[in-house]
Formats: C-alpha cells, sequence, structure tokens
C-alpha cells in the first residue's frame, strides 16, 4: 500500500484524498507508466472502498441509475 491507511483518515480528510486522486486519474490513464497506472488503481480503490464503507447508504441521485439514464433518453 502506498500512503496512509485510508480508515486511519477523518472523514475531511478522506474527501480531500478522493478529490486529488480523481483530480490526476485522467493524466495517469493517458501519460502515466503502467507500473503508476496500477498503483493509481490500487490507491484509488483503497480510498473508494473506505468511502464506501463508511457511507453505504450515501444519496444517489436518481439520473445516476440506468433507470434514470433511460427515462432521459425517452
Amino acid at each position: 500500500m502506498t500512503g496512509v491507511d485510508p480508515a486511519s483518515l477523518d472523514d475531511q480528510q478522506l474527501l480531500k484524498e478522493l478529490e486529488s486522486i480523481h483530480r490526476t486519474r485522467h493524466d495517469t490513464l493517458l501519460y502515466g507508466s503502467s507500473d503508476a497506472l496500477a498503483a493509481h488503481n490500487a490507491r484509488l480503490a483503497e480510498l473508494e472502498g473506505e468511502y464506501l464503507r463508511r457511507n453505504p447508504r450515501r444519496h444517489v441521485t436518481r439520473g445516476r441509475t440506468r433507470e434514470g439514464a433511460r427515462a432521459r433518453e425517452e
């Protein structure tokens, strides 16, 4: 694992880490080495997994579901 254990971050720190890794995602995908992309994928999964563990009932916008997307197409 690279970085601080996500479970040890408070909610604000976790969100800050998630914002940072999402901000760098596109450049890592396009220009990073295979190792850099693998490390990014692993860290992203750790951070997102911790967020989902803490927020199992997070608000999901209807438009972000399959049903909601299909309704927009009609």
